[in-house]
């Protein structure tokens, strides 16, 4: 299938070749190991001498079959009207003289008239999704394209976290491409169904004809928007979303910035954990007396470090990345929001804005309390945990208290 990459092509350790692997709690993400790198356009790039001999921690959800996949995804809006279903999965080492890159799986099922088949499956890399996000910029400027993930390298710890790098890309383009699809104009793009159907070397080709009509258009259309900055005199509801995307974009960054740090904090107090509890142990072998005291404390704080390794888990496959995706949104809303100084000039394109901004709003509130009910379930339950823990640990020892003899019976 991807005859036309002059690469040899590893599959990634420890996945078969449906994308499955093994049913294992999700690995804690590095908390330093990503670093923002703007200068290169395909940044899953990582050194010609990297291992990916460890890449074992790929979701467990990936589907194995892509021939189950409508019968295993759930769609809350609309079910019965879902036409196109989209799973990227299975990543793949890809080295050459020069680079080591990744591409993933892409598998489509739809039912459209539009294309020639009812399942396509194809391998795209990073660059591709970076082509794909700028001819969907073009062909509509004045709609709310959905963010990719940055332009992320892994500096000096490739060997280490390159897995838990992979996978968190794939989650990220994963909901890229259904975002897209859920989309109801972006879903019917044509460069977004080139993208799904063709092999390596047709996208190729149909990069290289150049920017469409409606691509040159959509350019022509940004640049007087942008020339507009100047002018105060608009319609009051841009104004209001404009006030709307300022106050979101300043509190939306502040949370993120937060819950990284809690994150980060949360892996140091887990790291300390992993050490003391052995302390507990060592001394309880040379404290006869005190053995079944030590002893029963550092089972607890065992116990306790693996509840704090779920919660952490939980916080950085649940919270942080729909956080993190509507910190891009924030950015990409700025630009889009320019669309509005256009008043009369083109009036179309405030409504096409207008009720893309109104369905956004919505998912994104959706998200958002989503997101932040599941943060505050599983904090429910880390601190149940601990809690019940501790409890049972001061139950033994008060049991333990009650049984010695007091020097009054001796």
């Amino acid at each position: 299938m991807e005859g036309e990459l002059p690469a040899a092509v590893e599959r990634v350790p420890g996945l078969p070749a449906g994308g499955a692997g093994a049913h294992s709690p999700p690995a804690l993400l590095p908390a330093e190991v990503l670093d923002l790198d703007g200068e290169d356009d395909d940044l899953e790039v990582f050194s010609k001498d990297a291992s990916f001999t460890d890449m074992n921690s790929f979701s467990p959800m990936m589907l194995t079959s892509p021939l189950s996949m409508i019968n295993h995804i759930k769609f809350e809006d609309e079910p019965d009207l879902k036409d196109l279903f989209i799973m990227v999965d299975d990543p793949e080492s890809h080295v050459t003289t020069i680079e080591t890159f990744i591409t993933y799986r892409i598998v489509t099922k739809t039912s459209r008239g539009e294309f020639d088949s009812s399942e396509f499956e194809v391998r795209r890399r990073y660059q591709d999704f970076l082509w794909l996000k700028g001819r969907l910029e073009d062909a509509h400027p004045t709609l709310i394209i959905p963010p990719l993930p940055e332009k992320f390298i892994v500096k000096g710890m490739v060997e280490r976290f390159n897995d838990d790098f992979i996978e968190t890309r794939r989650k990220a383009l994963h909901k890229f491409l259904n975002r897209i699809a859920d989309h109801p104009t972006l879903t019917f793009n044509e460069d977004f169904k080139m993208f799904l159907t063709a092999q390596t070397g047709e996208l190729s080709a149909h990069k290289k004809q150049g920017s469409g009509l409606l691509s040159k258009m959509g350019q022509t259309l940004r640049a007087v928007a942008l020339s507009m900055r100047g002018v105060k005199n608009r319609p009051d509801e841009f104004m209001e979303m404009n006030d709307f995307i300022e106050t979101f974009s300043q509190k939306i960054n502040l949370i993120d910035k937060i819950s990284q740090r809690i994150y980060k904090e949360g892996r140091e107090y887990f790291d300390e954990l992993k050490e003391y509890g052995p302390i507990h142990t060592l001394w309880s072998e040379s404290e006869e007396d005190l053995a079944d005291t030590l002893s029963g404390v550092a089972r607890c704080i065992d116990r306790c470090g693996g509840a704090t390794e779920k919660r952490l888990s939980g916080l950085s496959e649940a919270l942080l990345p729909v956080v993190h995706e509507y910190v891009l949104y924030s950015e990409i809303l700025m630009l889009r929001e320019e669309i509005g100084r256009l008043e009369d000039k083109v009036e179309c394109a405030n409504n096409a804005l207008k009720a893309d901004w109104e369905r956004w709003k919505e998912n994104m509130r959706n998200d958002i309390r989503s997101a932040f009910s599941d943060f505050a379930a599983q904090n429910v339950h880390y601190y149940e945990q601990c809690l019940a823990t501790w409890e049972a640990f001061l139950t033994s020892q008060n049991d333990l208290h009650s049984k010695e003899p007091s020097e009054d019976t001796l």
